[in-house]
């Protein structure tokens, strides 16, 4: 007759199979006793993996940990790899276990190979990642020399024979960017302008006005606006606005096939798509810094009135004894500087967009970012050559 069982008993039976780990004390040491079936049938719930997580938590490897594994009942290849990945691939220094559990033990550890620490690069590897890499920097070098260099030649045609087929100069392309990266550009950069003006002469305002020297807000501003801030504010407005339609439009081109378009038909791309935007923006820049500087400096005279007392007339009457005339031609050389090398990066990245939306995205953000970059890298090498010049004994 059979013996019927209740659902605890069914339970109890249940959990008693559960892979599991107890501590112990014996003999002034710790023990850490593994328990239950440690197969991939009984650690397929996920109940039995999170407690069993838990348990080995709770038992770190280390060097004086004794452990028993003689109540395990039964032991597969997946138990005895979870057990070793925890010992960190390394036997413990008291281990108790059946000889069944000890073959399971060896092979598991036999074929388990541990992750080796990555040996430091040889003279070789480094050699092979300079190919690599260096060559990639010396074809963008190559590249853009190349694009200076065909520029160059451009413009001396366009001297030479202005008005001869086929390399008729293209001046309605000119006025169009002209009219877009410089007339579309004066809203913006006074805006700016006018804000960081306000801003500046505020701040100067409060430090000014506890040594009684509020008078020399006009040296600072007039310096600090017209030989530095007005041409890098307006420059970094340009490059984030022009720099990148310019990189747009071409690239926008390159993917409709225009730029194959115009190469089977002769037409050069320097001279048709490159030098008028280059041209563009180096008269144009010049222009913008001198309005972002005028901008500036209006909202640096309206603060330090409202702040200092200074009253427009003797700001005006001032200026011209603290910024020697010098500085205007430095900013306006260098934004000059600026516009060109916008243009070129931007005409650059535009001719390396590849025919798929993703590129031009890429070629259009790598343009500002590099256009920003080398627009601050050209004005500290500016403020070096130039440290001694445009300011008054």
């Amino acid at each position: 007759m059979p013996i019927a069982t209740s659902p605890a008993d069914d339970a109890s039976a249940a959990d008693s199979v559960l892979p599991r780990v107890e501590q112990r004390e014996q003999d002034g040491r710790s023990w850490t006793v593994a328990r239950g079936r440690w197969t991939t049938l009984a650690m397929s719930s996920r109940t039995a993996w999170q407690a069993l997580e838990k348990d080995l938590a709770g038992a770190p490897p280390s060097d004086d940990r004794a452990w028993d594994l003689r109540p395990i009942e039964q032991l597969d290849h997946i138990g005895a790899q979870l057990l070793w990945e925890h010992w960190r691939h390394d036997w413990p220094a008291t281990l108790e276990m059946s000889p069944q559990h000890k073959a399971v033990l060896d092979q598991v550890a036999q074929y388990t190979v541990g992750t080796p620490e990555e040996p430091p690069p040889t003279l070789a590897e480094r050699v092979r990642h300079f190919s690599h890499t260096g060559a990639r920097a010396l074809e963008v070098m190559r590249d853009f020399v190349g694009l200076v260099g065909q520029l160059a030649l451009d413009v001396g045609t366009l001297l030479r024979a202005p008005h001869r087929a086929p390399h008729r100069a293209p001046w309605r392309d000119f006025s169009g960017h002209l009219y877009q990266f410089g007339a579309t550009a004066l809203h913006i950069t006074a805006l700016v302008g006018l804000l960081i003006g306000v801003v500046l002469a505020y701040l100067i305002s409060q430090q000014l006005r506890q040594y009684g020297a509020e008078a020399f807000v006009v040296n600072i501003l007039g310096l600090s606006l017209i030989r530095e801030l007005g041409p890098v504010l307006a420059a970094v407005l340009i490059a984030g606005r022009s720099g990148s339609a310019i990189t747009a439009q071409i690239g926008v081109m390159r993917v409709t096939e225009e730029l194959d378009a115009m190469r089977v038909m002769g037409i050069p791309h320097g001279f048709r798509l490159v030098m008028p935007r280059v041209l563009a923006l180096a008269i144009a820049m010049p222009l913008i810094s001198l309005w972002t500087s005028m901008a500036a400096l209006a909202g640096g005279m309206l603060a330090a009135d409202a702040a200092l007392d200074i009253s427009p007339a003797y700001f005006l009457s001032a200026l011209p004894r603290a910024v020697p005339m010098v500085n205007i031609w430095l900013a306006l050389a260098k934004s000059a500087v600026f516009g060109i090398l916008i243009a070129l990066i931007g005409c650059y990245f535009g001719m390396k967009v590849k025919p798929n939306t993703e590129s031009l995205g890429r070629g259009t953000t790598s343009s500002v970012v590099t256009s920003i970059t080398a627009v601050i890298l050209v004005d500290a090498l500016f403020a070096v050559l130039f440290k001694g010049i445009g300011f008054r004994a």
